[in-house]
Formats: C-alpha cells, structure tokens, sequence
C-alpha cells in the first residue's frame, strides 16, 4: 500500500439504456444505443417486440342455444315439433278417412239394394253431418263466450288499475253485447246507460256497471252455488262409496256450467272442460282446496248426525270443496273484479252445507227471519 491517499475525482453515470427507455417515452427512442443492442431498439415508433406484445382477446356473445345444455337443447327442439300433436292429428285424420270410406261404402250398398233405401241412407248422412257440425259451431262459440269473459276482466281490472279510459270503454261495450239479448239485464242496461253518460272517471265508470249489473246476478250465483254444495253433501251422505266421486264431479260440472252461463258464458261441453282446468289451476296457486283442521272439526261436530256418523261429516267436507270449487269459478266468470259488491267467502255456505244435520231447522228458521 502507498502513504498517497486518493485524490477526489469527479466522474459520470452513464444512463441505463433499459431504464432511460421507460422513463423518457418516445424521445428515447431517438437516441442511439449500444451496438449490440440497436437493431432490437430502432424499430419503427408504436411497435413493440412480439414477445412483448400483449395478445388480443375477443370476446363473443354466446347465443342463447349456446348457453343451454346439451339435453335442454335436445328437450327444447322435441318440444318444439309437438309430438303429441302430430300424433292426435294423424290419428282423427285416419279416423276420418275411415268413418268416410265406411259411410261412403254403406250408401253404395244400400243404392244396389234398393234406390229407397240409398237416398234414406243420403238423407241420414247428411242429418248426422249437420248435427255434427252445429255441435262443433256451438263448442267454439261456448270458448269463444268464456274466452270473452276473460277479456272483459282483464280490462276492466286494467281501466281500474291504470285509469285507462279506452279499457273502460271496452268493458262497458263487451257488458252490452254480452247482456244486450237478456230479458232480465234491460233495466240495469238502461241504468248503467242513463247514468254512465254523467260519469267521465274510468273507476268510477267500471263501479256503475259492477252496481248496476253484477248485484242480481251475484245473489243467484250464491244460490247455484249453496244448491251445489248442500247436493253434494246429501249425495256423499247417502250414495255408495263406489259412486259418490263420480256424482260429485258431475254435480261440481254442473255447477260451474251454471255459473258460466248466469255471467254469459254458456259453455259447451269441450267449454265446461276448459273451465275446470281453469279452476283446477286457480285453486292450486291459491291454495284453496287447503283445509284447517279447525274448519274439519267444526263442520264434523256440526248436528247430531255429524257426531253420530262420520260419513255425513265426510259429506259436510265435500260440500265445503264444492262451494270453495264454486267461488274460484264465479271469480273466473264473473266479468268485473269485485269493487263495491262484497265478496262472498267460504263461510256464508256453512250454515248451508252443515243444514242437514242437527242444526237445520235452526238456520232455516235464521234465514226466514231476515228481512227480505
């Protein structure tokens, strides 16, 4: 080691080739660097090496089929192609062809036994396709009448909830063609008539009609519906067990035909059918075939016989589902929602449906004792 120590000296950094080019942007760029290292760095400005490039995603919307699974896809496509359609079509349309061929055969045969006897055949034929086709007339005008009742509570539910003039309007001319042809509807025509002229309020219009018009033909859709309900009570009392589930479905039938035809309905058979289903769905989001054990022990302990015998209580509870089956009904019917009439429950038919036991002189004597 020397004795001289180092004298200061003063000397310069030289920039980072890597760090300068972070920092100083496009100018950097410019600038010329190592040898070795100027062909990767004098690229054209706005390129980078490709290892460096950053790659480009797409994204793409999937299509709806696309998002569904294999099998809901093979389920969607089947159910699209109605199999069960094409097969109920082919099968009346070979049904046809056959009852034509066979009626055509017969008129053939009967016109080479005897001239007389082709043209009866000739005039029978044609009395059965007569008849067949007024049947089928009368079943569509009967959904059709049903369908229409349906409507005209749409929009008078719609005139109500969105003060909707026009829908107002709707109701109150779909109520004319409906009742216009009824004998006993022409005094609450005329009324709603003479007073809807003074009323410009679409509630107000919609609250006239159900005062004017739905008040008689609520009070006799309570009766069909009390009748129904104390029959099925009798009929499941008294019939064999083999038979009461078939009369008490024909007589809940019979009911909601009624009813349907008291609002203007007058449903045919396929009608009939169309609103059962109607109703069996109605009361399966309602819930109202649900029954309380406390109703069941008070409709069993209703009356002597009630106590003595548990087929009339089985009766009383049927005749409970009839009248709850006949409420769902008229509310489907009924062309206008309830507003100021009020609405009938469940236990305005108690007293009727318990009536045959003990307590049905009791109720009678309570019903004659109301002022009319």
């Amino acid at each position: 080691m020397t004795d001289d120590p180092r004298k200061p000296k003063a000397f310069r950094l030289e920039p980072d080739p890597a760090s300068n080019e972070k920092s100083s942007g496009p100018k950097a760029k410019v600038e010329q660097p190592k040898a070795g290292a100027r062909k990767a760095r004098t690229k054209p400005k706005g390129r980078q090496p490709r290892a460096l490039a950053a790659p480009e995603i797409h994204f793409e919307e999937p299509s709806d089929d696309a998002l569904l699974p294999a099998i809901a896809r093979d389920h969607t496509i089947a159910k699209r192609f109605r199999w069960g359609g094409i097969l109920a079509s082919g099968a009346l349309g070979l049904a046809g062809l056959w009852a034509g061929l066979a009626a055509t055969q017969l008129i053939e045969d009967l016109f080479a036994r005897s001239p007389a006897l082709g043209w009866i055949g000739t005039g029978l034929l044609a009395l059965i396709l007569i008849a067949a086709f007024a049947i089928i007339l009368r079943e569509l005008f009967g959904l059709w009448r049903l369908k229409r009742l349906g409507t005209t509570q749409a929009d008078a539910t719609r005139a109500i909830s969105a003060d909707d003039a026009k829908a107002a309007q709707a109701t109150l001319t779909d109520l004319h063609s409906i009742y216009d042809a009824r004998s006993d509807m022409r005094w609450g025509l005329a009324q709603l008539k003479e007073h809807s002229k003074a009323i410009m309020d679409p509630a107000d219009r919609i609250k006239l009609a159900e005062r004017d018009l739905m008040r008689p033909l609520d009070e006799e859709a309570n009766r069909i519906i009390a009748r129904a309900a104390r029959r099925v009570s009798v009929v499941t009392a008294f019939a064999p067990a083999a038979l009461d589930i078939a009369l008490v479905g024909a007589q809940n039938l019979r009911m909601m035909r009624e009813l349907a035809t008291l609002y203007g309905g007058r449903p045919g058979t396929l009608g009939t059918m169309r609103l059962a289903k109607m109703v069996a769905g109605h009361l399966a989001v309602t819930g109202g075939l649900a029954l309380s054990d406390g109703v069941i022990s008070a409709v069993i302990g209703k009356g002597l016989l009630g106590r003595l015998s548990a087929r009339f209580g089985e009766g009383a509870v049927n005749g409970i589902l009839t009248a709850r089956i006949g409420l769902a009904a008229l509310e489907l019917c009924r062309p206008l929602p309830f507003l100021t009439q009020p609405r009938p429950g469940l236990s305005d038919f108690m007293r009727e449906v318990v009536s045959f036991g003990g307590d049905g002189e009791q109720g009678t004597q309570d019903k004659s004792d109301k002022p009319d």
